[in-house]
């Protein structure tokens, strides 16, 4: 309840966590975390001391049922041999995404505290050779634990390609103290069914974080969220979201679309997450043996985790549609072509999720013209797209790189992916149809894909219908579903690039805006346009004023589609 000491040049913007609070002792537990990724792995990516707190028994017995088990402060002191210091610009998306995370009802860390400082470190934000200075920041990261995936590969024996291995090989005595803490810890009612059977118990205990995994990147894929590093030091035991980093909200639908301007190939791009969250849990199961047999680990894998996610994705996307009466196999097609009438005509991933509540199920022409026109003002432009389909290499490059493919496949594939390649040749090729096609072409294309799914959509909606005797009543808790389920506002890059710049110009009145939003996603408020406030800071306005203000709920401004996150 009281104040806390704070140095000099130091701001704190404080979480209400009255629930949790408490007196907490506090210790420090040595923990350090490996991550996979394909054929190989780092040893050591980030050895750090995680103070956690740990409430005494009587303290324990008085909190809520999630802060009673434990809270963890994550500081990672020292990470991939650099300094290890976190700076404004990724401290706010942190900060921001998780508690955004948090209030669309997604499994996640939350954030307590921002707290920065006079302090500056140097960034190469791009990679590109042009640093600056950045100001030192913490966030105070809250969760019932903070081991992950990749804390069980501290025993990982020596990889056959690169010779590293983990830091406690060998030291089974360790592993089996960590299984039974996680599982005693955080899954109890598993440790009560199966405390004479180990293997049971750690079978059931992987089955469980299975399904959870499955779910989270189901709820993921059902907001547009990508992660952008998905490698086993990021999968959360528990099955929360855990660090955020180049993570971004899907703006115009794109299943390709790669958040992390460092992922060349891909590997973590929006329609990949589900995949990848698998193959992250197959090397959980090759950490576990021989406490887990492989042998029950994968099968418990290949049976729950594609069945778990693709229920739990149905369900969740039946809920954005409104299809609150019945399940139907054609409810699964009727997505898949939603989304592939997004993408062909660049449709807003969340903006239209929203519209869809007020599409009548009348046969009324007019009507269905003026919902036409709301859903063509959130597709993509042919100035958009042509922005979007923009080559991203020098053709003197690309040229060499044909060659090279051609001359030297060996050394092409050092330096080099077909998959790569292939992508900026199509990306050639669209742009050039881009630059013959007119503003009004684009629009009748548009409108006749949206025209067709909007008529199996309307069919669809009369099954819904067809044995009911109170279609309003029907239609009013449909819309109350739907606007549950599909929210208003999300983090999108421009909105934080806003927060962002403000605030290192030393106004952080915007991030607190940007944080009152996100805490009510799914509802209209008095006030969704960004405005522009008053400020003592010059700089800051300077920045700001640069950029036309836009409802917090709009899509992204073209400026948006040169944000690059790292």
């Amino acid at each position: 309840g009281g104040s806390l000491p704070m140095a000099e040049g130091w701001t704190l913007w404080p979480l209400d966590l009255s629930s949790i609070a408490c007196e907490l002792h506090m210790c420090c537990v040595p923990h350090s975390e490996l991550h996979q990724k394909p054929r190989v792995w780092s040893a050591w990516i980030c050895p750090c001391n995680c103070p956690s707190l740990f409430p005494s028994a009587k303290e324990e017995a008085a909190l809520p049922s999630h802060a009673a088990r434990r809270l963890t402060i994550c500081l990672y002191l020292w990470c991939r041999q650099a300094d290890g210091r976190k700076v404004l610009r990724s401290s706010i998306r942190e900060f921001l995404c998780s508690e955004a995370m948090f209030h669309l009802g997604i499994p996640t860390t939350r954030a307590g505290t921002c707290v920065t400082s006079d302090s500056e470190v140097v960034r190469d934000i791009f990679y590109d050779g042009n640093p600056k200075k950045e100001r030192c920041t913490v966030v105070l990261r809250i969760a019932p634990t903070f081991i992950r995936f990749g804390s069980f590969e501290i025993f990982k024996p020596p990889d056959e390609y690169t010779g590293r291995k983990g830091p406690s090989v060998n030291r089974n005595d360790i592993r089996i103290q960590m299984l039974d803490y996680v599982i005693g810890t955080f899954y109890p009612e598993i440790q009560e069914a199966h405390a004479d059977n180990s293997v049971q118990r750690n079978a059931a205990f992987f089955k469980e974080i299975t399904k959870r995994t499955a779910r989270l990147v189901a709820e993921w894929q059902c907001v547009g969220f990508c992660h952008g590093v998905l490698n086993t030091d990021n999968m959360s035991i528990v099955g929360l979201t855990i660090d955020y980093g180049p993570f971004g909200f899907m703006d115009r639908y794109d299943p390709e679309h790669i958040c992390n301007g460092s992922d060349n190939t891909g590997r973590y791009a929006y329609n990949k997450q589900p995949e990848i969250c698998k193959w992250n849990l197959g090397k959980l199961a090759e950490a576990l043996v021989p406490e887990l047999p492989l042998e029950i680990s994968e099968l418990i894998l290949e049976e729950e985790y594609d069945a778990e996610f693709e229920k739990h994705y149905l369900q969740k996307m039946r809920k954005k549609l409104g299809l609150i009466q019945l399940e139907l196999e054609e409810d699964s097609k009727l997505v898949s072509e939603l989304l592939e009438t997004m993408h062909l005509t660049g449709g807003d991933f969340t903006n239209i999720f929203y519209l869809l509540s007020s599409f009548s199920v009348d046969t009324d022409p007019s009507r269905l013209e003026d919902f036409l026109e709301k859903l063509m003002s959130q597709c993509a432009s042919v100035e958009e797209l042509r922005v979007a389909f923009k080559p991203q290499m020098d053709p003197r490059q690309l040229s060499m790189m044909l060659m090279l493919a051609q001359s030297n496949p060996q050394l092409f594939a050092l330096i080099g992916t077909k998959a790569n390649i292939n992508k900026e040749l199509e990306r050639i090729e669209q742009f050039s149809k881009l630059q013959q096609l007119t503003a009004d072409d684009l629009l009748s294309r548009n409108k006749r894909h949206w025209t067709e799914w909007l008529e199996k959509y309307r069919v669809r909606l009369h099954k819904e219908v067809e044995n009911i005797s109170n279609v309003d009543a029907w239609n009013t808790e449909r819309v109350k579903v739907m606007n549950s389920n599909n929210p208003k506002y999300i983090l999108r890059n421009y909105i934080a690039q806003n927060a962002i710049e403000a605030a290192e110009n030393g106004d952080f009145s915007e991030v607190r805006n940007v944080l009152k939003l996100l805490e009510n996603p799914f509802q209209e408020t008095e006030d969704c346009t960004e405005i522009e406030e008053e400020t003592t800071s010059t700089a800051a306005a300077c920045a700001q004023a640069t950029r036309s203000r836009l409802p917090y709920c709009s899509k992204p401004p073209l400026w948006a589609s040169e944000l690059c996150v790292t």
